[in-house]
């Protein structure tokens, strides 16, 4: 009977699971849908059990579509959106509030006092990250403070908070695990960068206890054994947790310093791996933990996020009714040969690096009477190009080298055009992998690390597969003048 590696992927807008054999291949993945809430302009909130109903949806739709039964499941790993974050009664089990995610503004007030204070540079240096409501921490901080007795419930030791992985793991688990691992709690803005642990003059800067925060393990290696489900077996090894994009590099097989990945999904994120060292940003990126395997020193890594990307495909879909579906994107954008002056800043919830304007709102300018909504279509892919272009430019100033080439994965991967457009706008190639769920990839290989599947990074390297290599068509004056015009832009967002 084969044996595969379950990993979930739990994403901004989806939960999707899939299996993989332990030659690292797919053979069955599962996706689920679940609500975004809105309370007021700025905010954004998932009910946590809508999470939790997809997670156990999709695993159950996983298996039956591979006609398997749980004991042929060898491990799990779990994948995350990273920086969203609840609090539950560590009794009954339940949030006590809705998931506070990634996207939303609501703590602006809470960093701008950390600002005025000049208590930023200091969190910078211990954290890596700016001060910014994109982070967990003030999120945390926030519920404490206006979700009615929360504060009480802490003070008993009755409450437990976490990212998306520690919540999914403590319902798996049945309550019996409270760990994260180190790439999720790098995002917290309450880890110390060196130490990788719960830094205490965070936790009191942000007037959170200890207590209630999980405790921080390295990425690979036992986290818990599924408990009390009904549909999976009591006994099945958690081995494996990480940050989706952190996730996403090591599903790339990004194992070397200097290697960069793009994840296109609901934003884009690019993670450039620095080895064993911290490389403190003079550009305003992040300084974060990538992985650490148990016994091992910790991987780093400096990410640059784009907080918008395929929502911005979204959004021309919903919002504006200009396309049925995604990915009737490609055609219509290429149905023109460039955007005519039509510049699209799509800052919808913010910009984030190298900028960080947390009240920057989305511009689209150059419209004249010829313009069409294949334009607009063009504008918006060169925009998330320009974006990533921009990021990786700042990139390479810190890291003092040039990278070689850009891996790709997320949904928009699949998109030839704007692949295409990416690597002109970079100056480098992009390399796209027969697998482009990298994301679920990578829990499935640290959760296979984890448990022994796989001996090595090195013999996962082996088995990693290239699709397509995207070759630079555009020259570097027309580059540096394209670019010169994003700027003129993104100044009016």
């Amino acid at each position: 009977m084969s044996s595969y590696i379950m990993a979930i992927d739990q994403g901004t807008t989806s939960t999707r699971t899939c299996l993989f054999n332990q030659a690292g291949s797919l053979v069955a993945q599962a996706s689920e849908n679940y609500p975004q809430i809105y309370p007021q302009p700025g905010w954004v909130e998932h009910n946590p059990e809508d999470i939790w109903r997809t997670t156990t949806a999709t695993i159950k739709k996983s298996m039956e579509q591979a006609g398997i039964v749980g004991s042929q499941v060898l491990s799990i790993g779990i994948t995350n959106q990273r920086e969203t974050v609840m609090l539950w009664d560590k009794n009954s089990h339940k949030p006590i509030y809705n998931a506070i995610v990634w996207q939303c503004r609501r703590t602006e007030n809470i960093c701008k006092k950390l600002k005025k204070e000049k208590k930023d540079k200091m969190i910078q240096k211990k954290t890596g990250l700016v001060v910014d409501p994109y982070f967990s921490g003030s999120k945390i901080q926030w519920i404490l403070q206006n979700v009615s007795g929360s504060k009480q419930l802490s003070q008993k030791g009755q409450l437990r908070a976490g990212t998306v992985d520690t919540f999914i793991l403590w319902r798996l688990t049945g309550g019996q695990t409270h760990k994260t691992d180190v790439s999720n709690a790098s995002r917290t803005m309450l880890m110390n960068l060196q130490s990788l642990q719960w830094d205490p003059e965070l936790l009191k800067l942000f007037q959170i206890h200890e207590s209630l925060l999980p405790e921080i393990n390295p990425s690979a290696g036992l986290f818990g054994k599924t408990k009390g489900l009904d549909f999976l077996p009591d006994g099945i090894p958690i081995a494996g947790i990480a940050g989706d994009q952190q996730a996403a590099l090591f599903g790339q097989a990004g194992f070397n310093t200097g290697e960069v990945k793009c994840t296109f999904g609901t934003g884009s994120f690019i993670l450039l791996n620095t080895g064993p060292q911290i490389v403190r940003s003079k550009s305003k990126l992040l300084s974060t933990l990538a992985w650490q395997l148990k016994g091992q020193k910790p991987v780093y890594a400096l990410e640059g996020g784009a907080f918008v990307c395929g929502a911005a495909v979204q959004w021309l879909r919903d919002g504006l009714g200009l396309i049925e579906k995604s990915s009737d994107i490609e055609s219509l954008a290429a149905s023109v040969k460039n955007s005519d002056g039509v510049e699209f800043v799509p800052a919808l919830t913010g910009l984030g690096a190298p900028y960080w304007r947390a009240n920057a709102r989305g511009v689209i300018t150059g419209l004249t009477r010829g313009t069409t909504k294949a334009h607009l279509a063009r504008a918006t892919l060169e925009a998330l190009a320009l974006q990533n272009a921009e990021i990786l430019e700042v990139m390479q100033k810190d890291l003092g080298k040039k990278i070689k080439s850009i891996k790709v994965d997320g949904g928009a991967a699949i998109n030839n055009l704007l692949m295409q457009i990416q690597a002109d706008f970079s100056g480098v190639p992009v390399v796209r992998p027969k697998n482009i769920e990298t994301t679920a990839l990578g829990a499935a290989y640290l959760a296979g690390l984890g448990i022994g599947v796989w001996s090595s990074q090195k013999e996962i390297a082996q088995i990693w597969q290239k699709d397509h290599e995207f070759k630079v068509q555009m020259s570097p004056k027309n580059r540096a003048l394209r670019i010169s015009q994003w700027r003129k832009s993104v100044v009016k967002a």
